[in-house]
């Protein structure tokens, strides 16, 4: 692994660029931080000869390069839960997974509510972290909901966005408030779509499952009642507005018919509730009745509510798709499911589990990769200088085998939260390599890297 700026070839890869509609075998050239060119063949003529001596050379046959992913929405935990993970495991993990931007919640302690806390969590990330670490501020001061942040203060920290992920914003005229505020900053409100009313200190998905195995349900209802109210909000206030983690069906339709009505609503959803339903809450064996690795929130949801979180990828209702990685010790996992902390650990599976989606025709894998990249950098305004491979970009790249078989390890994550429920499982789709900010921060064992020998050899 590379932390410093590289010169870089990259041959004969397929390049799968969706921001600039490249979909073609080509080579990539990286100097000094930056992309020079991407697609069909770069060629040692004089003005590139310099550059090419000093460059290596990755032969990218039979893989996909693509522009590095953007991860909307994880939680880091520093400062405040180190023993669930910190900025360095955590971007250790996001790198492994492709992921050569991610967008960090203010749900740390303390919270991420003032510059001074913001600042702490850059430097500290100057520091430790392998990719860009982009912080998202709070809107509620400690996240109580009771008064509004700074957020101006914030935004010219350097937020890109405000969340009080984990905790709704209760009172609808602190929510108006807030997104009045925001919209006069140019930033996207990030919102927790629950009412905890109705929500009631359920555990999982209020259905067939809750009922079959006695276990307190939370209602769809509980996020759609949210996503309702915010979106008259948003057309009220004329704010731009993020769904977070959508999980229904009709939550889908919501976004669906306010985007027909011109409402500035963006929304993402998570690979977990894109694969896996209530029914994966079960448990193995009698012994162990419930996977508490299953647990999260919002909860899995029904078979019917993935076709249409998958529909609204493909018909664009659905912008982005985000990890929401939650990392937790095995304390927080290894306990009866009551007790159980909300969250998966999802860096390091979100390539895996999804491409299942492209091999079984869902989606194609130039959509995967929008959803990934240049869609996820119009949410937070970043378009043009992330998720694309434009020429003068900085070179943030991804670059994956779509057919490479592997199988989840979850005792080898780098995170520092093992709790997923998908170790054991087999997926076919491996990120391969990294690039981030123009430096190589992680590389599968089996690529090879050369040095440079300039030829006239040609793979456009």
């Amino acid at each position: 692994m590379n932390k410093e700026a590289i010169f870089l070839l990259i041959r004969g890869g397929h390049i799968i660029d969706p921001s600039q509609g490249i979909d073609q075998i080509g080579d990539l050239l990286i100097a000094e931080g930056k992309i020079l060119q991407a697609g069909g063949a770069v060629t040692p003529i004089p003005s590139l000869s310099v550059i090419l001596s000093k460059a290596k050379n990755l032969d990218a046959s039979g893989l996909v390069v693509c522009p590095g992913f953007i991860d909307l929405h994880c939680h880091l935990r520093e400062p405040g839960f180190e023993d669930k993970e910190t900025i360095a495991t955590g971007t250790k993990a996001a790198a492994i997974g492709g992921f050569a931007t991610v967008c960090c919640m203010a749900n740390t302690e303390p919270p991420l509510d003032t510059p001074a806390a913001i600042d702490w969590v850059k430097q500290k990330a100057s520091k430790d972290s392998l990719v860009a670490v982009l912080p998202i501020g709070c809107i509620t001061k400690a996240r109580k909901g009771e008064e509004l942040t700074d957020m101006g203060e914030l935004a010219e920290a350097g937020v890109l966005a405000f969340s009080d992920d984990g905790n709704p914003v209760a009172s609808s005229q602190l929510m108006r408030r807030a997104m009045e505020y925001s919209r006069d900053l140019g930033l996207p409100i990030i919102d927790h779509c629950e009412d905890k009313t109705l929500s009631d200190n359920g555990i999982i998905n209020e259905g067939q499952m809750s009922a079959k195995l006695g276990i307190k349900g939370i209602p769809a209802a509980a996020e759609e009642a949210m996503v309702t109210r915010d979106l008259i909000l948003a057309k009220q206030t004329r704010a731009r507005l993020h769904i977070a983690h959508a999980s229904t069906k009709d939550s889908v339709e919501l976004i669906r018919r306010a985007k027909e009505e011109g409402i500035s609503v963006t929304a993402e959803v998570t690979p977990h509730h894109l694969t896996l339903t209530e029914e994966r809450i079960a448990g193995e064996s009698p012994n162990e009745p419930f996977d508490t690795n299953a647990k999260v929130n919002p909860p899995l949801r029904t078979e019917e509510d993935v076709q249409a979180l998958i529909k609204g990828l493909k018909d664009g209702v659905i912008d982005a798709i985000a990890t929401d990685h939650a990392p937790h010790t095995l304390a927080d996992k290894n306990c009866g499911l009551e007790l159980a902390a909300f969250g998966i650990s999802g860096f390091e599976t979100a390539l895996g589990c999804l491409m299942g989606l492209v091999h079984q025709g869902e989606i194609s894998l130039a959509q995967l990769i929008s959803k990934l990249t240049c869609e996820p950098a119009k949410v937070i305004g970043r378009n043009g200088e992330l998720g694309t491979l434009k020429a003068g970009a900085p070179a943030n790249i991804t670059i994956l085998d779509p057919d490479r078989e592997w199988i989840v390890y979850s005792r080898n994550f780098a995170s520092k939260g093992k709790n997923t429920p998908y170790d054991g499982y087999k997926f076919k789709g491996k990120v391969m390599a990294t690039i981030s900010r123009g430096k190589l921060v992680y590389t599968d064992d089996s690529l090879v890297i050369a040095r440079s020998e300039v030829t006239k050899q040609s793979h456009g």
